[in-house]
């Protein structure tokens, strides 16, 4: 009897023995995949390039597309999604070394409608669909990923704040598809499901920091995703235009589709008038009335409104700190086209 408490009591501590060794095993998983593998030297040449400070989730996404492809890390979506990783991402691969001057990074992979807070980082390989991260000013992390399609228009949808939340909720989509090749796609879902967990990154469409951006938001604008600038306690920082969206909308259709120029300087008529409004806003520190003004122009689309953008824009940019971003709409307004630009083409 005694012999068999003394196993019994060897066995249980053979148990807490291996449980101890398995905690240890575990903890050392997440110590190695809590860094990423990219230096910083890297990071610091992306901060050099871009001017923009990189999320974590990025590279953590770029080593996640390593182990699925070794061999082609920026299409390791390709076969699955038909998504290209393209960006900061094609900086980690190196495709910039091989040009012999430097580029300008923030107009590449620059879609028709794609704000200077909107960084495009995946692109679908057969259409203009792309996301990308969005930041509210150049100096912060992106409080969410994007998703637009060029084709369809200026509309930016929120698909979760991290790259991992993006590309999860892209392929609950595709398996809804007809003829989606199911198991390959819930192979991928796994994965990467694992790895989000293991890293820590949500994977809601919606996080809890996203619902705090939300009441931030002063104006959702043309394309959805909302502006955010300082407003203090007195309401000064914001004042609304004097048009509804749907009213500065059939505006600016009446000036794009003028059929002389007698008409459209008749139809820009509003927008003069507007223009005055957010003079004496600027004037009274009420910086957010221009920079949705200019927003929404930018959002329309006609190259009617380029100049007024170039007036407006810049200006807001540079009253609100976000220099930056004024000048990349200028750099953008300058070489826009319906077809993105690659700046690391040889």
């Amino acid at each position: 009897m005694a012999g068999r408490a003394k196993r019994k009591n060897k066995s249980i501590q053979d148990c807490f023995t291996e449980n101890g060794k398995l905690k240890k095993a575990r903890t050392n998983e997440l110590k190695d995949v809590s860094t990423s593998t990219i230096t910083s030297l890297q990071r610091d040449e992306m901060k050099e390039l871009y001017s923009l400070e990189m999320p974590e989730d990025l590279y953590h996404f770029w080593d996640f597309c390593k182990e699925l492809c070794p061999d082609n890390p920026r299409g390791a979506l390709t076969d699955t999604l038909g998504l290209q990783l393209v960006g900061p991402f094609d900086v980690l691969a190196g495709a910039h070394k091989k040009l012999k001057t430097k580029p300008n990074l923030n107009l590449h992979c620059r879609y028709f409608y794609d704000p200077p807070e909107f960084q495009t980082i995946i692109r679908s390989d057969c259409s203009q669909l792309h996301f990308g991260y969005y930041r509210d000013t150049p100096d912060s992390l992106p409080s969410f990923v994007g998703e637009n399609d060029a084709k369809k228009g200026c509309t930016i949808t929120q698909m979760g704040e991290n790259v991992f939340a993006a590309v999860y909720l892209y392929i609950q989509r595709k398996k809804k598809e007809k003829g989606s090749q199911k198991p390959d796609l819930e192979s991928l879902e796994e994965k990467l499901q694992d790895k989000a967990e293991i890293l820590g990154f949500s994977l809601e469409q919606k996080t809890k920091d996203m619902k705090q951006r939300d009441k931030k938001v002063v104006t959702k604008t043309f394309h959805g995703a909302g502006i955010v600038v300082p407003v203090d306690k007195n309401d000064v920082g914001y004042r609304e235009l004097p048009e509804t969206d749907a009213a500065l909308k059939k505006i600016c259709k009446a000036i794009a589709e003028a059929k002389t120029d007698e008409e459209r300087i008749k139809a820009f008529g509003p927008i003069q008038e507007m223009i005055t409004f957010v003079q004496f806003a600027n004037d009274e520190c009420d910086y957010g009335m221009g920079y949705e003004l200019g927003m929404d122009l930018f959002c329309y689309g006609s190259h009617y409104f380029h100049k007024i953008i170039k007036q407006l824009l810049p200006l807001a940019y540079n009253l609100l700190k976000r220099s930056l971003f004024g000048e990349i709409v200028e750099a953008h307004l300058s070489n826009r086209s319906q077809e993105p630009v690659d700046q690391l083409a040889n």
